[in-house]
């Protein structure tokens, strides 16, 4: 992250004026942070109504567009395209020269300097954190989307689906909450299994009635057609499990729903059987939160390496697989790569080369086709060489609880030999 320093004079006599300082944006920059700081001490218990210096910022773009005002109540502020401080217009970044906005208003004799500290963050993939699987009071669940939105960024999540049984009506008027993207969302809840639908408003077209196999096909063809991709929910939950006899109607799996359970457990068995025959299915996870209870909102989080935190970059990436799942956003945290390959993707096999996994956890499992390993992570990476494998994907378990599982990646696929 690239950064400019300003170290700016201000002097008595401009005290109780406006006016603008000048800095220069680069090409290429995703988001800015504008950081100041000057000496203010207060005067005892008067320092509210007797303030010594107090300078207050505002900031406008290249073209001169005015992006907000937070006077002395902030000390930092951001602009970007995607998420902006409260106050602020959420904007494409532009180069050229940009403008923070003085308030001389209290200013002490002999005046008073002021540090700006200018940050450019470079575009280029970045970790987001979501929850796909909710539900809100326009089915069974005990919060409106907004309050959702509201309790997912306290949680430190950045995108949330809430997937309402059969009913898009909420998708049509999503709420803002600035720092939470909502990702368009439907729960198809049939008797035989249920699946979101993920992207668009409404996918399910005049019903989403089905009675036979032919009928279910055509509600998944009409929500592909219209954009959708479709996730299985819960597979394997003994109460509402998968029952089609087709397992290609889906785009994802939801492997991890709610709490680790064996039905989880199970979810990845099934998981892994269908890569062993040669399916690509990328995983996702969620809470399924209704309301306050055992299952909370954000347990677990699919992590997403995207461009940006729009909900067609975060869909992008989910569908490529280049994704974990952890316990929460302060769960463990996987990355596999292979070279230059990245988990989701596909490449040739060198014997010379191995697959790693960065992570915060101490120990990894190594799953393929044909065995899986434990490796101790060293230095923060784990080291596995996939010899003979069709996939490699990695996880890691509770040290308490084995079998339970705390984060799990995509697989990196290896091209079959000609």
């Amino acid at each position: 992250m690239d950064e400019t320093v300003i170290r700016h004079h201000i002097p008595k006599e401009k005290e109780g004026t406006y006016y603008e300082l000048p800095f220069e944006v680069p090409e290429n920059v995703r988001s800015l942070t504008v950081e100041y700081a000057y000496p203010s001490e207060g005067r005892g218990v008067l320092k509210d109504l007797r303030p010594t210096n107090t300078v207050d910022l505002g900031l406008c773009d290249e073209k001169g567009v005015f992006l907000g005002w937070s006077g002395s109540a902030r000390k930092s502020i951001s602009v970007g395209e995607f998420l902006s401080t409260p106050g602020y217009l959420t904007k494409k970044i532009g180069a050229g020269t940009w403008r923070i906005l003085v308030g001389a208003y209290h200013v002490e004799d002999g005046g008073v300097d002021v540090t700006y500290k200018i940050r450019f963050a470079p575009p280029g993939r970045q970790l987001y954190f979501g929850d796909l699987h909710m539900h809100s009071t326009a089915s069974d669940g005990v919060f409106s989307p907004w309050e959702l939105g509201a309790r997912a960024k306290k949680e430190g999540l950045d995108f949330i689906a809430v997937a309402d049984h059969n009913n898009y009506a909420e998708n049509l008027r999503l709420p803002f909450v600035p720092g939470i993207t909502f990702i368009p969302a439907v729960e198809w809840t049939h008797y035989k299994g249920h699946m979101n639908f993920f992207g668009v408003p409404a996918p399910l077209g005049d019903s989403f009635i089905a009675n036979s196999q032919d009928e279910m096909r055509k509600v998944i063809a009409h929500a592909r057609a219209a954009g959708a991709v479709v996730s299985v929910n819960h597979p394997k939950c003994p109460f509402c499990p998968y029952l089609w006899e087709d397992d290609d109607a889906f785009d994802l799996m939801e492997v991890w729903n709610g709490p680790f359970t064996p039905r989880n457990a199970k979810a990845v068995d099934w998981w892994t059987d269908l890569l062993k025959r040669g399916r690509r299915i990328p995983i996702v996870g969620g809470s399924d939160f209704h309301k306050p209870g055992v299952v909370k909102l954000g347990r677990p989080v699919t992590a997403v390496y995207a461009d940006a935190p729009s909900a067609q970059a975060l869909l992008k990436e989910i569908r490529a697989g280049h994704a974990f799942l952890s316990e929460s956003v302060g769960g463990p945290r996987l990355e596999l790569r292979y070279g230059d390959a990245f988990m989701g993707d596909e490449t040739t096999y060198r014997p010379d080369v191995p697959v790693t996994v960065k992570t915060d956890a101490k120990n990894v499992l190594f799953v393929s086709d044909n065995r899986s390993v434990k490796v101790r992570v060293r230095n923060g990476e784990a080291r596995f060489l996939a010899k003979d494998a069709k996939f490699v994907y990695a996880k890691t378990e509770s040290a308490r609880l084995p079998g339970r599982v705390l984060a799990i990646t995509n697989p990196i696929y290896f091209k079959e030999e000609a």
